[in-house]
């Protein structure tokens, strides 16, 4: 019988131990090598003055988890909690699962939020945007709560809050962004970046969800060859991406566990 192959979940901390505990019921040998570290928003006047603002608008998308954790952790004391009904205004809009489940364990009503199947697998601003189009009419206002990091174009929640505000716009709805956290590069020690560099020709499966992530780890290792390297991404843009680094085998995979595991098994 083959072993499975040991599968690098790339996800900030808080979010890979669920990855990591799943992947390691299923006998996969896993480690969690952030590729994202997460920090408080630079300017918390600015969180203030958005939720001072939030009854103005007539929805707020959530661009990850993080965003939702990170824009609750500064809501003022004695503030009524928003999205607690389905008539709640503002409502919420997310992407994926992650944020839904992070807004519901903060107490919002899940016929206040918006978002893509959470059983269709496609987690991504494009598939949110069939379910609220019918809702953006003129004047529409639309708050997104995302994360900054020192090159917004690198990252595909960027990218993926750029092009939903384009679409809000373009059917006469307004925008307005505030940082509710920082994406920033990890700093690693001698020995974590031998283990990294040791990971990229053993076999090892990279699970990449960002191509801001792939592009921190590019980045911190410029001189390593990828070519004998394997990854598993997510979206077709971080497949694209991982090809572009020079990585030898890109699977992709819908970000949902069993479809993982499928792609990793299917290749052995």
């Amino acid at each position: 019988m083959q072993m499975k192959p040991r599968v690098i979940v790339t996800r900030p901390q808080k979010e890979a131990a669920a990855w990591v505990e799943r992947l390691m019921q299923h006998g996969f040998d896993t480690a969690s090598v952030p590729l994202i570290d997460i920090a408080p928003a630079p300017d918390l006047a600015l969180l203030a003055q958005a939720w001072a603002q939030l009854e103005d608008f007539d929805a707020v998308m959530f661009v990850s988890g993080n965003a939702v954790t990170h824009f609750f952790a500064n809501q003022p004391q004695g503030l009524t909690p928003p999205f607690t009904s389905a008539h709640s205004c503002p409502r919420a809009m997310v992407t994926g699962p992650g944020s839904y489940a992070a807004l519901v364990a903060l107490g919002a009503a899940s016929q206040a939020i918006d978002a893509p199947a959470l059983d269709g697998g496609q987690f991504d601003s494009e598939t949110l945007w069939k379910q609220v189009r019918s809702q953006v009419r003129p004047g529409f206002r639309v708050l997104i709560v995302r994360g900054d990091s020192g090159d917004q174009g690198s990252s595909t929640q960027g990218v993926g809050r750029d092009w939903f505000a384009q679409q809000v716009v373009g059917a006469g709805g307004q925008c307005a962004f505030v940082v509710a956290y920082q994406r920033l590069a990890p700093v690693w020690s001698l020995q974590e970046k031998n283990s990294i560099m040791a990971a990229a020709s053993d076999g090892s499966f990279w699970l990449l969800s960002s191509t801001e992530a792939l592009g921190n780890l590019i980045a911190s290792l410029p001189e390593q060859n990828w070519s004998n390297a394997k990854a598993v991404a997510t979206h077709p843009k971080i497949s694209k991406a991982a090809l572009a680094a020079g990585f030898g085998t890109v699977l992709e995979s819908r970000p949902l566990i069993q479809e993982v595991i499928a792609s990793i098994e299917s290749s052995l």
